[in-house]
């Protein structure tokens, strides 16, 4: 366990840079998801076409040619981003698609009489989304999202393909260099299933407080 122990620093900032990766493309995808999910439900088959088209994208294509994709075509656009951002920005889209089918679920457990009584009392779509809608729908959805967050937290292993020094590339630099690959990818999944207990746990406590009551 020496090896560890010399190379803790290394690695503790490699576990940071995971840990970073996964709450900002987690809040985005959040974010981005709950968005599409609007547009899906919206009376505008514009916005539903777009949303449906997305989500297909993002779910049908694998994520690892996405990273690729993007650290290769970007540069060629001439939109020049650090390797890190990269693959956060596609990590956000991609798991945002997956936010959105969890969101969606949640909304098919509103009440179409909560929906249209709104509309009777004068409001707007937006505001049926915003007020009524929206909040119970991730009430509901509180495990599903919880679920895509752990899959993202082990998604962000493949950002290690395209150069980003997180936790699994790390233990990869460091086992070229000790030659025990058993131990150390062990380790390194441990890990992962500590932060993934940890989301799962994290997110039974919220799904318990913010239950919704019938």
């Amino acid at each position: 366990m020496n090896i560890f122990v010399t190379s803790a620093g290394p690695l503790l900032a490699a576990l940071g840079t995971t840990v970073m990766m996964a709450v900002i493309a987690g809040v985005a995808a959040i974010v981005l998801g709950v968005i599409i999910t609007a547009a899906r439900v919206s009376p505008v088959p514009v916005l539903r076409g777009l949303a449906f088209g997305y989500v297909q994208f993002f779910v049908n294509v694998p994520l690892l040619v996405l990273l690729i994709l993007a650290v290769f075509a970007l540069p060629d656009a001439g939109i020049l981003l650090p390797l890190t951002p990269t693959a956060i920005i596609v990590l956000a889209l991609y798991e945002a698609a997956y936010v959105a089918e969890a969101v969606r679920s949640g909304v098919n457990t509103v009440g179409t009489g909560q929906i249209e009584a709104s509309r009777a009392l004068g409001f707007t779509l937006v505001q049926s989304l915003r007020l009524i809608v929206v909040p119970q729908a991730l009430r509901a959805a509180v495990q599903p999202i919880g679920n895509v967050m752990i899959a993202l937290t082990m998604n962000t292993a493949l950002a290690a393909a395209v150069g980003v020094v997180e936790l699994t590339a790390e233990a990869n630099k460091l086992n070229l260099v000790q030659a025990q690959p058993i131990l150390i990818f062990t380790v390194a999944g441990l890990i992962y299933m500590v932060l993934a207990l940890g989301i799962g746990l994290g997110a039974g406590r919220i799904e318990k407080r913010v239950a919704i009551k019938r």
